[in-house]
């Protein structure tokens, strides 16, 4: 089934008047289940591809359904809703809230979804012990490392239980040691059945999944399994 399907969409923008087409006709399936990196250069159009995929943005032009909604035209609270209820996103920066503990951090998609206080608390610590930082539950983001950052950031992502998980350049900010941590989770999470997009100009973390998907000039330059072409 695909959770992801872009037919010719296009993102243009326009500063100082020019017009610049940041995706120029991308055709594009994602399947459940799959394992997938989207790499290119700066300015190819990757992240303004993650910004529609995620949710974030409407396309120019085209058609675009995330997890069976067609968002060509959705409204900002259509977005929303789809980002709460189906996509869990990881980033580079963590985007942790200095102010909560990891817990409340992790919990914060549920305060949005509607989910009691006792129910979300409960969930909440479920999933940071399973990304094993049942030792740092009250702690916030300042006292942390930031592959302990990180490791909240994927349970965040996870506790809406998503169709699909994204992560934007989410070794970027990790030495090499923890980054190949990190990869393991996205790896075995997958394993366990999750759709995983990463966003990513790394070559050794597009390595890891089963397809990768190369940008340049806004198009699909190209599709490839990693395993075959190594």
């Amino acid at each position: 089934m695909a959770l992801v399907l872009l037919q010719d969409v296009k993102k243009y923008y326009f500063l100082g008047g020019q017009e610049i087409r940041a995706l120029d006709g991308v055709n594009l399936r994602i399947d459940e289940g799959e394992f997938v990196a989207i790499t290119g250069p700066s300015g190819s159009g990757k992240s303004t591809l993650m910004h529609l995929l995620g949710c974030l943005d409407t396309p120019t032009a085209g058609r675009m359904e995330i997890c069976g909604h067609d968002l060509s035209q959705a409204t900002s609270d259509q977005l929303s809703l789809v980002r709460n209820r189906e996509i869990g996103f990881v980033f580079q920066s963590f985007n942790l809230l200095s102010r909560l503990n990891v817990v409340e951090n992790v919990e914060v998609p549920l305060i949005y979804s509607g989910v009691p206080g006792r129910k979300r608390r409960e969930k909440a610590e479920s999933l940071v012990r399973r990304v094993g930082l049942e030792q740092r539950m009250r702690n916030r983001p300042t006292q942390l490392s930031g592959g302990q950052c990180q490791r909240v950031a994927i349970a965040r992502a996870l506790v809406n239980d998503p169709r699909i998980l994204f992560g934007d350049e989410p070794t970027g900010n990790l030495d090499s040691h923890t980054g190949e941590l990190i990869l393991h989770m996205f790896t075995e999470l997958h394993q366990a059945g999750r759709t995983v997009v990463l966003v990513t100009h790394d070559p050794d973390v597009a390595a890891v999944t089963h397809r990768v998907i190369e940008i340049r000039d806004g198009r699909v330059q190209r599709e490839y399994d990693p395993r075959v072409a190594a």
